[in-house]
Protein backbone atom coordinates (compact mmCIF):
# COMPACT_ATOMS: atom_id res chain seq x y z
CA UNK A 1 0.00 0.00 0.00
CA UNK A 2 2.28 2.74 -0.89
CA UNK A 3 -0.61 5.70 -2.12
CA UNK A 4 -3.23 6.53 0.18
CA UNK A 5 -6.41 4.23 0.60
CA UNK A 6 -9.76 5.15 1.50
CA UNK A 7 -11.85 2.79 3.41
CA UNK A 8 -15.20 3.40 4.18
CA UNK A 9 -16.93 1.00 7.10
CA UNK A 10 -20.33 0.19 7.61
CA UNK A 11 -22.55 -0.83 9.99
CA UNK A 12 -25.56 -1.21 8.70
CA UNK A 13 -29.33 -1.28 11.00
CA UNK A 14 -33.07 -0.39 9.64
CA UNK A 15 -33.53 2.66 12.17
CA UNK A 16 -29.66 3.70 12.19
CA UNK A 17 -26.94 3.03 9.54
CA UNK A 18 -23.32 4.11 11.20
CA UNK A 19 -20.74 4.86 8.78
CA UNK A 20 -16.60 5.34 9.15
CA UNK A 21 -14.04 6.87 6.89
CA UNK A 22 -10.45 6.14 7.39
CA UNK A 23 -7.52 6.93 5.29
CA UNK A 24 -4.39 4.53 4.96
CA UNK A 25 -1.35 5.33 4.30
CA UNK A 26 1.68 2.78 4.46
CA UNK A 27 1.21 1.50 8.46
CA UNK A 28 -0.39 5.04 9.44
CA UNK A 29 -4.51 5.12 9.75
CA UNK A 30 -6.05 8.71 9.83
CA UNK A 31 -9.57 9.56 10.59
CA UNK A 32 -11.81 11.13 7.93
CA UNK A 33 -15.24 11.08 8.72
CA UNK A 34 -18.02 9.10 10.67
CA UNK A 35 -21.63 9.26 11.59
CA UNK A 36 -24.96 8.10 11.54
CA UNK A 37 -27.61 7.56 9.36
CA UNK A 38 -31.27 7.48 11.63
CA UNK A 39 -34.47 6.48 9.95
CA UNK A 40 -37.73 7.86 10.78
CA UNK A 41 -38.84 4.41 12.50
CA UNK A 42 -42.86 5.32 11.94
CA UNK A 43 -41.47 4.96 7.92
CA UNK A 44 -42.27 1.77 5.73
CA UNK A 45 -39.01 -0.53 5.52
CA UNK A 46 -38.70 0.42 1.97
CA UNK A 47 -39.14 3.97 2.06
CA UNK A 48 -36.05 3.61 5.05
CA UNK A 49 -34.35 1.24 2.47
CA UNK A 50 -34.46 4.72 -0.25
CA UNK A 51 -33.57 6.48 2.79
CA UNK A 52 -30.44 4.14 3.16
CA UNK A 53 -29.25 3.85 -0.10
CA UNK A 54 -29.60 7.61 -0.87
CA UNK A 55 -27.98 8.91 2.18
CA UNK A 56 -24.79 5.83 1.13
CA UNK A 57 -24.51 7.33 -2.01
CA UNK A 58 -24.21 10.53 -0.78
CA UNK A 59 -21.66 9.56 2.12
CA UNK A 60 -20.02 7.55 -1.30
CA UNK A 61 -19.74 10.90 -3.31
CA UNK A 62 -18.38 13.12 -0.68
CA UNK A 63 -15.71 10.44 0.46
CA UNK A 64 -14.68 8.59 -2.30
CA UNK A 65 -13.91 5.60 -0.92
CA UNK A 66 -11.71 3.11 -2.61
CA UNK A 67 -12.51 0.47 -1.27
CA UNK A 68 -16.09 -0.39 1.32
CA UNK A 69 -16.29 -3.11 4.44
CA UNK A 70 -19.85 -3.97 5.31
CA UNK A 71 -20.67 -5.92 8.85
CA UNK A 72 -22.12 -9.23 8.20
CA UNK A 73 -25.70 -10.06 9.45
CA UNK A 74 -25.62 -12.14 12.76
CA UNK A 75 -28.67 -13.64 14.15
CA UNK A 76 -30.98 -11.01 15.53
CA UNK A 77 -33.34 -11.19 18.19
CA UNK A 78 -35.99 -12.54 16.02
CA UNK A 79 -36.21 -13.46 11.99
CA UNK A 80 -38.24 -10.20 11.37
CA UNK A 81 -35.51 -8.26 12.66
CA UNK A 82 -32.63 -10.52 11.17
CA UNK A 83 -34.17 -10.00 7.91
CA UNK A 84 -34.81 -6.29 8.14
CA UNK A 85 -30.88 -6.39 9.07
CA UNK A 86 -30.28 -7.86 5.73
CA UNK A 87 -32.21 -5.06 4.01
CA UNK A 88 -30.64 -2.59 5.20
CA UNK A 89 -27.33 -4.16 4.39
CA UNK A 90 -28.53 -5.31 0.83
CA UNK A 91 -29.23 -0.93 0.36
CA UNK A 92 -25.99 -0.40 1.68
CA UNK A 93 -24.02 -3.22 -0.54
CA UNK A 94 -26.15 -1.99 -3.72
CA UNK A 95 -25.22 1.60 -3.03
CA UNK A 96 -21.66 0.49 -2.94
CA UNK A 97 -21.70 -1.67 -6.04
CA UNK A 98 -23.37 0.88 -8.04
CA UNK A 99 -20.88 3.59 -7.64
CA UNK A 100 -18.58 0.11 -8.92
CA UNK A 101 -16.20 -0.09 -5.52
CA UNK A 102 -14.97 -3.05 -4.38
CA UNK A 103 -17.45 -4.66 -0.96
CA UNK A 104 -15.41 -6.72 1.89
CA UNK A 105 -17.93 -8.46 4.67
CA UNK A 106 -16.72 -9.18 7.72
CA UNK A 107 -18.81 -10.78 10.63
CA UNK A 108 -19.20 -8.98 13.82
CA UNK A 109 -17.05 -11.28 15.95
CA UNK A 110 -14.30 -11.05 13.39
CA UNK A 111 -14.72 -7.31 13.76
CA UNK A 112 -14.36 -7.13 17.72
CA UNK A 113 -11.32 -9.99 17.22
CA UNK A 114 -9.66 -7.70 15.15
CA UNK A 115 -10.41 -4.28 16.44
CA UNK A 116 -10.33 -5.19 20.16
CA UNK A 117 -8.84 -8.68 20.78
CA UNK A 118 -11.70 -10.16 21.63
CA UNK A 119 -14.68 -11.28 19.75
CA UNK A 120 -17.33 -10.62 22.57
CA UNK A 121 -16.32 -7.26 23.28
CA UNK A 122 -19.00 -5.26 24.20
CA UNK A 123 -19.79 -1.73 22.73
CA UNK A 124 -17.91 0.63 25.46
CA UNK A 125 -14.95 -1.47 24.56
CA UNK A 126 -15.63 -1.02 20.75
CA UNK A 127 -15.56 3.13 21.10
CA UNK A 128 -12.89 3.02 23.39
CA UNK A 129 -10.72 0.96 21.16
CA UNK A 130 -11.59 3.02 17.86
CA UNK A 131 -10.76 6.37 20.00
CA UNK A 132 -7.41 4.72 21.07
CA UNK A 133 -6.47 3.70 17.71
CA UNK A 134 -7.97 6.27 15.27
CA UNK A 135 -6.63 9.06 18.05
CA UNK A 136 -9.65 10.54 18.36
CA UNK A 137 -10.66 13.38 21.05
CA UNK A 138 -13.59 11.78 21.63
CA UNK A 139 -15.46 8.54 21.82
CA UNK A 140 -17.80 7.91 18.78
CA UNK A 141 -21.40 7.40 18.50
CA UNK A 142 -22.15 3.88 19.11
CA UNK A 143 -22.88 2.84 15.73
CA UNK A 144 -20.38 5.25 14.00
CA UNK A 145 -17.99 2.85 16.69
CA UNK A 146 -18.75 0.07 15.09
CA UNK A 147 -18.96 1.04 11.06
CA UNK A 148 -14.87 2.53 12.01
CA UNK A 149 -14.08 -1.18 13.60
CA UNK A 150 -15.70 -2.68 10.26
CA UNK A 151 -13.48 -0.21 8.03
CA UNK A 152 -10.32 -1.02 10.61
CA UNK A 153 -10.93 -5.18 10.61
CA UNK A 154 -11.08 -4.79 6.77
CA UNK A 155 -7.82 -2.79 6.94
CA UNK A 156 -6.14 -5.31 9.10
CA UNK A 157 -6.93 -7.84 6.85
CA UNK A 158 -5.67 -5.97 3.80
CA UNK A 159 -2.29 -6.18 5.55
CA UNK A 160 -2.25 -9.53 7.00
CA UNK A 161 -2.51 -10.57 3.15
CA UNK A 162 -0.72 -8.10 1.44
CA UNK A 163 2.11 -9.27 3.78
CA UNK A 164 1.38 -13.05 2.50
CA UNK A 165 1.44 -11.69 -0.70
CA UNK A 166 -2.10 -12.73 -1.05
CA UNK A 167 -3.71 -9.60 -2.24
CA UNK A 168 -4.53 -10.70 -5.48
CA UNK A 169 -6.72 -13.43 -4.46
CA UNK A 170 -8.48 -11.56 -1.44
CA UNK A 171 -12.25 -10.74 -1.91
CA UNK A 172 -15.24 -9.83 -0.11
CA UNK A 173 -13.54 -10.43 3.18
CA UNK A 174 -11.39 -13.34 2.71
CA UNK A 175 -9.03 -15.30 0.57
CA UNK A 176 -10.81 -17.13 -2.42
Amino acid sequence: MTDTLRVLGIDPGSLKTGFGVIDVHRSRNAYVASGVIRLPSERPLPERLKIIFDSMLEVIDEYRPHEIAVEQVFMSKSAGSALKLGQARGAAIVAGTFRDIPIAEYEAKKVKQSVVGSGAADKQQMQQMTKTLLKLSDVPQEDAADALAVALCHINSRRHFSQLGDVRQYRRGRVV
